[in-house]
This record gives structure tokens, sequence and C-alpha cells, in this order.
């Protein structure tokens, strides 16, 4: 499924505006989750862009954000606390609610983790929590900060080297951490709760895993993410992880009664889904495909065009043909590929056609055949490929018969 990444922006807890993208699928989704970043990370780290990515290529749309003082989003780190990033969350719940899209799912990295699991009673459409590489307790971060440590006790504050970045981190941040209690929060989530930890991960121990996983209430669930970093920097960890949280979430969002289609056989049944201009659903052979045009005519995007399945039919019957008659002469095919494009060309730059005015449709086919096979072999593979089924057909005389069924 298609994906697209908007740019969007809300205030936060403390009134500054907070950036943030928002990854939809292409069409209506069977969704909403919000997603809080790990300390000091960013909306663009790798882990949110392709979990975001992956989870709204399933059909999930993910709002990300920047918290307050950090990345694209106004106000000073230094100002804030572990509280306010819970408050930011809500104000980015807020803000979803507000344009139709309260988040059904919470998704935390790291103390992002500590963080949904603290704000999910705040936000009362969430049903489920999932976290990645949380810690138990908040306090945790605590480490990061060294010997800076003992000099934010003496002075207040200090410039801490975190990943390579400097932030000044203030005493009232240690001592708000102090204050919440994480374990007697899990306990009374009352939420679905998925649980995803590296055992290799360096920077918030695995333990913490098993502390978050005792202290919830049923149901919840363990997920290991073996051989993972605790940034999840390998794209199959973070994809395997959208992959885990899409399935698990789809018992959470409300499923919509899929639309109803029935074909005797050999029918083909074609329905508007009814959003957007164009989308259809297919019922073919027992398939279900769909239908869409492109944006550059108004479309989403969301299936392949018309003609898009015109030219897979040709390009499947061909390829079928010419494999079944290989088949037959005992002709060895390695690799068969045919490349199709549907275009309108003028009559008369066409000199074998009857047309001799206006405009004619034309199909370029490009049929790729590797295998040891000589140039007597190509030549009447090329001549079968003219004789696939549907090539006749769209070579012979068609009549098409409209009937209009239904109450008028």
């Amino acid at each position: 499924m298609s994906v697209e990444t908007r740019r969007v922006s809300f205030p936060g807890a403390q009134g500054d505006t907070l950036a943030a993208r928002l990854d939809v699928p292409v069409g209506k989704p069977r969704g909403y989750a919000l997603f809080a970043h790990c300390f000091t990370c960013s909306k663009d780290i790798a882990a949110a862009r392709q979990i975001a990515g992956g989870l709204a290529a399933q059909g999930l749309a993910v709002l990300r954000f920047d918290f307050t003082g950090l990345g694209h989003s106004e106000g000073e780190f230094a100002n804030t606390t572990f509280a306010s990033n819970i408050q930011d969350l809500v104000a980015a719940a807020d803000w979803m609610r507000g344009e139709g899209m309260a988040p059904t799912v919470l998704i935390g990295h790291s103390l992002g983790g500590a963080a949904v699991l603290s704000a999910a009673a705040q936000i009362p459409e969430a049903k489920g929590v999932a976290t990645i590489g949380a810690p138990a307790d908040p306090e945790h971060v605590v480490h990061n900060f060294g010997a800076d440590l003992d000099v934010i006790e003496r002075d207040g504050e200090a410039d801490v080297s975190l990943a390579g970045r400097n932030f000044r981190i203030r005493k009232s941040f240690i001592d708000d951490l102090k204050t919440h209690d994480l374990e007697e929060r899990i306990a009374n989530l009352k939420r679905d709760l998925l649980i995803f930890h590296a055992p290799l991960d360096m920077n918030v121990g695995i333990g913490n895993a098993a502390r978050i996983f005792d202290a919830a209430k049923h149901p919840k669930s363990f997920v290991s993410l073996d051989k993972a970093d605790h940034l999840l920097t390998r794209p199959a960890d973070a994809a395997y992880a959208a992959s885990v949280i899409a399935a698990w979430a789809g018992r959470l969002v409300p499923e919509e009664a899929p639309l109803q289609l029935a074909a005797r056989e050999g029918d083909v049944v074609v329905a508007h889904l009814g959003e957007g201009k164009f989308p259809q659903a297919i019922l073919a052979a027992g398939h279900r495909l769909r239908a869409d045009e492109p944006k550059s005519v108004g479309g989403d995007n969301s299936g392949p065009g018309p003609y898009d399945f015109l030219l897979a039919g040709l390009g499947a019957c061909t390829n079928m043909t010419l494999s079944l008659y290989a088949e037959r002469k005992g002709w060895q095919i390695d690799r068969l590929e045919t490349r199709l494009r549907h275009s309108k060309i003028h009559a008369d730059d066409c000199t074998d056609c009857e047309t001799q005015a206006g405009k004619i449709d034309k199909i370029s086919r490009e049929i790729t055949i590797e295998g040891p096979l000589d140039a007597e072999h190509r030549q009447k593979l090329r001549e079968i490929a003219d004789k696939c089924p549907v090539h006749r057909t769209l070579h012979s005389e068609i009549v098409i018969e409209t009937e209009m069924v239904g109450s008028v």
C-alpha cells in the first residue's frame, strides 16, 4: 500500500508549536496511532520513520512529533520535564481528536515508551499501548548524565553531551523524574500492552521489560527483538516491529464491514468503494483487487488504473502462452519478462493500421527471454506471443452489451 507523509503542527503543553509528521496510507486508514520518540531524539530518527511508514503501509495512520525543544519544535528543551513530555503527548492526542483521528494505539520508544504508559489514562480512545526498549522507571535516563549529574545537583543545571550533542539538563528535570511511579500506572493501565525489547540492549537492559510485564495485567504480550540494538538501527528490526504492531493493532481498531461482493462463476464484479472519486473494489475468480487512478488525474493512486489492468492481462497471457509453448517443445527458459506500455498515437504514424485519421491506441510490448535458445527459437516465440488469447481478443471485433439493472 502506498504511503504519504504530511507535515503538520499543533500547540504543545507549554504553548509552543510542535512539529510533526503524519504518515498516512493512500485511501481511508483503518485506524490511527500516536508515536513518541526516544529521549533527546526526534520524530525523524530512523526507527520512528521506519515504524511509522511500515504501519501506514499496512493501513494505520501514524502521527510522530518532536517533543518541546527538540527537532523542529519550538521551545527550550531545558524547560521541559518528563511531566511536560506526557502533556505534549496528550496535546498531540487532542489535536488528532480534533482532526477526527483520535489515536487507538499509542507507541513509545525508550523514554517515549514510559511516556505513553503514563499518558494512556488521559487518552480515552487509546485501546492499546506498545513500548519499544522502554525503561520500567523514567529515572533510568539519569545514568546517561554520568559525572555531570553531580554538577547538576550542585549548580542546578549543566550542559550534558548525549550522542554527540549538548543538552542543558536542569535539576528540575531530575527532580520530576523521581515523582513518577510508572509501575503503578502500568498496573492500572486497563489497556492491551505489547512490549518489545532487545536482549542485547546496552542502553536499557532487558530486565526493564520484565518489570513492565510483571507490573501489567492481562492482556499483555512480550516480543523479543533478537540481535537488535536500542535504537533499532537495522531497518529489518524496525520493519519487524511495525509488522507485529500492525497485526496486534488489527484487533483494537474498529472494523468496518467489508464491501460485500458476490460473483457468479466467470463473472468479474467491480464496485465503487465510496472513498474519494475513483477507488473500485474488484472481485475476480475469488480474488479481491483494488483499482484507482493516479494523483495526476485526481485519484489517490491506491491501486492500478484501468489501463494498467488491461496491460497486466495482456502481459500475463503473453508469458503464460510462451511458457506453455516452450514446455511443450522442451525448450529451456530461465527468465521470462514482458514490459508493456499504452499510448495514443496519430493514425498517420501507423503504416499498417486501417484507421488513417485521428488518434489510435498503441500497446508497446517488450519481451525478455533468457535461456539456451537460438535465433530460430526466439523468432518462433515472437510469433507465438501474438497468438495468446488476450492478444487475439484485443485484435478481434468485440461486442460489449450493457444492461442497466436495479430499481429506478
